[in-house]
């Protein structure tokens, strides 16, 4: 069933509680680092019974075209949208990802993964060097800070190991054996 088929009070009641849903799913979207008009963008394209242009997301969202490409761009980025291919359209189309699932996992692994290895190598490299300076400094106060440092550092890429393993779980779906989709 399409829009216009819908009586005018029915299609003002559904359009009601759709701006409402696209409203908090933008709000929700600064969880996820996104400004509140791609996430209003990203609620139109959920709400979407078709994939969408960028021509049609402007005229829908009264943004420029700029913005609008920007925004795809992020939800691309994020594979929370999808580039597809319909015949006989020349421009662009886009659709929401509907595995919400899919989604966070995806977004979480990218975010998480950047933030693992530039941590690991980090604390890696400072722990190499705090080794270094264990090596040349006498006993005393300042090996004690040393060892100190080099405790908490070990922890935090132990941590860091760890998080690597829920990332490794989130991609290959061993997550939802644990937690299963419902």
């Amino acid at each position: 069933m399409s829009l216009d088929q819908l009586t005018p009070e029915q299609h003002s009641a559904l359009l009601k509680i759709r701006k409402r849903v696209i409203e908090a799913i933008g709000r929700n979207m600064d969880l996820y680092g996104i400004p509140l008009s791609t996430g209003h963008l990203y609620g139109l394209l959920f709400f979407a019974d078709k994939p969408m242009t960028l021509d049609d997301m402007g005229l829908e969202m009264s943004m420029s075209k700029t913005s609008m490409s920007t925004g795809v761009r992020t939800l691309l980025d994020l594979k929370m949208v999808n580039k597809v291919w319909e015949k006989g359209s020349r421009k662009d189309l886009y659709e929401v990802e509907n595995d919400w699932h899919q989604t966070f996992t995806d977004f979480f692994a990218i975010k998480w993964r950047k933030a693992v290895e530039s941590n690991i190598l980090v604390f890696r490299r400072s722990i190499e060097e705090l080794n270094n300076q264990l090596q040349s400094q006498p006993e005393g106060p300042i090996h004690e800070i040393l060892l100190e440092d080099q405790r908490k550092m070990s922890e935090a890429v132990r941590y860091y190991e760890w998080l690597d393993k829920l990332i490794d779980a989130m991609e290959s779906g061993e997550i939802y054996k644990m937690i299963p989709k419902s």
